[in-house]
């Protein structure tokens, strides 16, 4: 289903609670970051990743923390609306993988906040993926890319990225998956749905059964 007219208006986020700001905030900024370095971007996604990423980067923390923030809600809104048009014609990545699967075996996670869990950790491994098996694949100077975007520091590295993502999260007090009751014995289940899903397919290299199972260690 396509819509005729969407309205996309801050001012309807304003009374949001904090964690539904966490959640969807960084849910937001997750589709943008994943449709960057998609096997399926293309120019104009990737101009409307930069900005959303610009935008919920120098943002996220302040609508979270002050949610009558106006400018720093409509920068989310921005944000929130380039990652879903990123998304609709880029894919997405490893976390929205896993994200889907885990959302149907544990409803109590929140979607945004299982993203966020996630997200460090998989741009971690994407990296070390990408260097060991297809070095001169574009996503690896992509995250470079974000890293210099995110951290508004021109030489920052892709490592300054994932450290950047790490200590937003743990500012916003993003939960690990362990606290929606996701167990070790489960990793297998967990793997072997995510493998298969639509969103993994957009990842930017494919990823072993080993190396998924181990973000979902370092997610716990």
């Amino acid at each position: 289903m396509l819509p005729n007219v969407a309205l996309v208006d801050p001012e309807l986020t304003v009374s949001a609670p904090k964690s539904v700001t966490v959640s969807t905030g960084l849910d937001a900024f997750t589709q943008c970051l994943e449709s960057f370095v998609s096997n399926m971007h293309n120019p104009l996604t990737d101009a409307i990743c930069r900005e959303g990423l610009k935008r919920g980067a120098r943002s996220i923390q302040r609508a979270c923390e002050h949610g009558d923030d106006i400018d720093a809600r409509e920068d989310m809104a921005i944000c929130s609306l380039f990652g879903g048009l990123a998304l609709a014609n880029a894919k997405l990545g490893a976390v929205h993988g896993f994200a889907g699967p885990l959302g149907g075996m544990y409803p109590t996670a929140p979607h945004g906040a299982t993203c966020a869990a996630l997200l460090p950790h998989v741009m971690e491994m994407n990296v070390k993926a990408l260097k060991e098996r297809d070095p001169k694949n574009l996503a690896l100077a992509k995250y470079d890319e974000i890293a210099k975007i995110i951290t508004n520091k021109p030489d920052a590295t892709a490592a300054d990225g994932v450290n950047w993502v790490k200590d937003l999260c743990k500012k916003l007090g993003v939960p690990q998956l362990s606290t929606y009751g996701v167990k070790n014995e489960d990793f297998n289940e967990i793997v072997q749905k995510s493998a298969v899903s639509s969103s993994m397919k957009g990842n930017p290299i494919n990823l072993t059964d080993k190396e998924l199972e181990v973000i979902l260690k370092l997610s716990m």
